[in-house]
């Protein structure tokens, strides 16, 4: 099969879903298929491994960050015509796998019409979650990307036949509306974790998801503990943060609570991202913290088995969150803020008390609910620095390790695209 990626950021950018499609991409070439990836070319600092040859279609694009490492492509007919004229040097598409929330969507939706090519969707991205942590306007905003998406893919038919640009299954102006406009030209969904897809289906993004988790290189994976010491290294507990330092990701709560804990230990934060100036000052002189900067995948890795545990921050908006179960896969466990990511692990984790449940009180306001949420995560970090220190650390579960291996979550995903290509 020649399979075409679509994302809405080129692969050798920072993000979760990048490091998931470039495994993706690497073990279905090792299955014998062939696959091109189109996303927005870069115009920032490039990952070491960016050298791809002719998979790669970088499309004409323009920098949307001030560091310059997020970019996006104007999906029109310049765009359809630059695509359309790079893809002749590629072999025939059998199918398209948009794996992108946005300009990357509309894009590989533009194209499956035009060729007649079915589409898989992987949804990556809880919209309405992300946009609301980045703006108070997060209403008109997504009012407006529902209007966007219905200009972008007008003509665009759905899986029935109709067009997505008339009542259909496309209504409503929030964030499940704007995922039911793109899922409604694929011939099949997926999700990376179960919680994501029951939420998309109980919002009728799309009648049955396929959950098939992000995974983790198989090789390196065995490389990383192989390297690994067999005792813990002595010293005061390790932890471990990273992500894209922005709203959504909550670095700053997460820093504020480490010093609030008080606990006599290491932290690691690894990444990038507009929040970092404002994360270095809320710990500046606060002996152990150290800002690693970005890692490519192997070192990320050795630092998370490295580690006695990983730190999960974010709240709502992971449709899977790839660090924790990354950690697990290596043996170390984590403190897991979202209690749908603890659920999805199922064991070897702190889990934080949700600051919002009933047993935590009265309906609390913005800023009092932030507060309860630090000090449920500083109380955590204390229990697992102790736990850790004492030798007591819960054991990530050995299924969960054996399931994210990225060769089983490729031949999950292949009986899904041969699904969707018997049904043509």
């Amino acid at each position: 099969m020649h399979i075409v990626f679509f994302g809405d950021q080129h692969l050798d950018s920072l993000g979760g879903a990048q490091v998931s499609m470039r495994l993706q991409r690497e073990f279905l070439e090792r299955a014998g298929h062939t696959v091109t990836v189109v996303a927005p070319k870069m115009h920032g600092s490039r990952d070491s491994s960016g050298i791809h040859g002719g998979a790669y279609i970088d499309l004409p694009s323009m920098p949307i960050t001030v560091d310059r490492e997020y970019s996006m492509s104007w999906p029109g007919r310049a765009s359809d015509r630059f695509l359309d004229k790079a893809m002749t040097r590629r072999p025939p598409a059998d199918l398209v796998h948009v794996q992108a929330d946005f300009w990357g969507a509309f894009i590989g939706h533009r194209y499956a019409e035009r060729h007649g090519i079915p589409v898989v969707h992987t949804m990556h991205n809880r919209v309405d979650v992300g946009i609301a942590a980045v703006t108070p306007l997060h209403r008109p905003v997504l009012a407006a990307l529902n209007t966007w998406r219905g200009i972008a893919m007008r003509g665009v038919a759905t899986s029935g036949g109709e067009d997505t640009s008339g009542a259909g299954p496309v209504r409503g102006s929030d964030g499940w509306a704007f995922l039911r406009g793109l899922a409604a030209g694929a011939s099949a969904v997926t999700a990376p974790s179960t919680h994501f897809a029951r939420r998309l289906e109980q919002h009728e993004v799309f009648a049955h998801v396929d959950v098939i988790w992000n995974g983790i290189d198989d090789d390196l994976r065995e490389q990383t503990l192989a390297a690994r010491p067999m005792q813990r290294e002595p010293g005061r507990p390790r932890f471990v943060w990273l992500g894209r330092m922005s709203p959504e990701k909550r670095l700053l709560p997460f820093l504020e609570a480490f010093i609030a804990s008080g606990v006599d230990a290491e932290l690691e934060i690894i990444g990038g991202g507009a929040q970092r100036s404002a994360a270095e000052k809320i710990v500046r002189g606060h002996d152990g913290v150290r800002f690693a900067g970005r890692l490519t995948y192997p070192q990320t890795l050795a630092r998370i088995a490295a580690a006695d545990a990983l730190v999960q921050t974010s709240i709502g908006f992971e449709t899977q969150g790839m660090t924790p179960f990354e950690a697990a896969t290596l043996g170390t466990p984590s403190v897991i803020c979202d209690p749908d990511i603890a659920t999805e692990l199922g064991g070897g984790l702190w889990a934080v008390p949700e600051a919002d449940s009933p047993e935590a009180g009265a309906v609390a306001s913005g800023r009092e609910l932030e507060a309860r949420r630090t000090a449920a995560l500083a109380e955590t970090l204390r229990q697992a620095a102790s736990d850790i220190a004492g030798g007591t650390a819960p054991t990530p579960l050995p299924e969960v390790a054996e399931a994210f291996r990225q060769s089983s979550r490729t031949a999950a995903m292949v009986e899904v695209y041969e699904r969707v290509l018997a049904e043509r």
